[in-house]
């Protein structure tokens, strides 16, 4: 059945957010509005299982299974154990990539205790800028790639004064196909001050633009799933 474009229901990005929803962390129960090192961290562990090539809604899943068995902070989950982990890994679903997170979920968190207590928060304060923050995050352990990275500081922009990543290619995609950023737009950095600038003059708070911004990497994969099957998904 042909549904409307995207571009139809799209007006400002408040109806972005309300179309596509808003910041990830927030549908996962996690707050990291106020940067309270607990929630930073469960969020942190969220963006590590985000960050394999596995659905959103396995990862969510997942998420959910380390949530129940109160594995959200980096002693528990380094007390569970590799046998533990492996477990609740496949009750989440996480069957494809068990043993190797696993593995990197012990080797993480067992750098972010060793050097920085178990406090992301601490490990930001230690950064000298967000290149050396995005250096120290991805040092913790082997598999904390762009990709991870990208899902992590972007809803954190706002909260932590050096979280400054790029704009995700998603984000940008969504934001020329919706009308908000010229088509031929593909400086990252200058789409970004755009969107910024968009986001304050519809009257929003700085410290909420993560929703936006989270908003449009929904859209934009979205309309990666349009091309894909060569229809429009309403």
């Amino acid at each position: 059945m042909t549904t409307e474009p995207l571009e139809s229901e799209v007006r400002s990005a408040a109806n972005v957010i309300c179309r596509f929803g808003g910041r990830y962390s927030m549908e996962l129960g996690i707050d990291v509005s106020a940067g309270d090192t607990r929630e930073v961290f469960k969020w942190f562990l969220a963006a590590m299982l985000f960050g394999a090539r596995i659905s959103e809604k396995l990862a969510a899943k997942t998420y959910r299974a380390f949530a129940h068995e109160a594995l959200v902070s980096p002693q528990r989950i380094l007390e569970r154990g590799w046998d533990g982990l492996v477990a609740v890994l496949d009750a989440g679903g996480y069957v494809r990539y068990d043993f190797k997170t696993a593995t990197k979920l012990l080797n993480v968190c067992g750098s972010l205790v060793e050097r920085y207590g178990g406090d992301l928060g601490r490990l930001h304060r230690m950064a000298e800028s967000p290149g050396d923050l995005e250096e120290r995050i991805k040092s913790l352990g082997k598999g904390i790639g762009e990709i991870t990275l990208g899902i992590f500081l972007r809803e954190l922009r706002g909260v932590w004064t050096k979280a400054q990543p790029a704009l995700a290619e998603p984000a940008l995609e969504a934001a020329k196909a919706l009308g908000f950023l010229p088509t031929e737009s593909s400086d990252r950095g200058l789409a970004l001050e755009n969107l910024l600038r968009i986001w304050s003059e519809e009257g929003h708070a700085a410290k909420d633009f993560p929703d936006f911004e989270s908003a449009l990497v929904r859209a934009g994969l979205t309309i990666r799933r349009q091309r894909r099957f060569g229809r429009r998904v309403g």
